[in-house]
């Protein structure tokens, strides 16, 4: 089995940006944690800060992979272009948010990544990401 975790804009500042709300742990060493854990699977991860890359990403490995696991960051929010792609694409997505989306600022309360998923996975922290790859076994 095949799976990409993809992150979008910010989160390449894990363990450094907004503790309180995202914790201390980088993305890279969480990462480690769950090649460890689902050595079962072949793991891969891309993060860009650039919505175009974040298509593109997903456009090429959205016929090939078995799963793709998104969080969009901020343009889970305002992104027209990445929920069309994954409606366009075959391979099942899972959408992950760190935080529960629902208890901060009003605009955060719209995907426009949601309605094009498989299923959506909010609010549990790092943890949210393991929950997502056991979505697919």
């Amino acid at each position: 089995m095949k799976i990409i975790i993809i992150n979008g804009p910010n989160l390449n500042l894990l363990g450094k940006r907004e503790p309180e709300i995202y914790g201390n742990q980088d993305f890279e060493s969480y990462f480690k944690i769950l090649e460890s854990k689902f050595s079962n699977i072949q793991l891969f991860y891309y993060q860009s800060n650039v919505e175009g890359e974040i298509i593109n990403k997903l456009q090429e490995v959205g016929f090939v992979y078995d799963g793709i696991i998104i969080n969009a960051g901020a343009y889970t929010h305002t992104s027209v272009g990445i929920g069309d792609c994954i409606k366009s694409i075959k391979t099942p997505v899972v959408e992950v948010h760190i935080s529960n989306t629902f208890s901060r600022e009003t605009f955060r309360h719209q995907s426009y990544i949601s309605p094009n998923v498989k299923g959506i996975i909010i609010g549990f922290g790092l943890q949210s990401y393991d929950l997502a790859l056991q979505s697919f076994l």
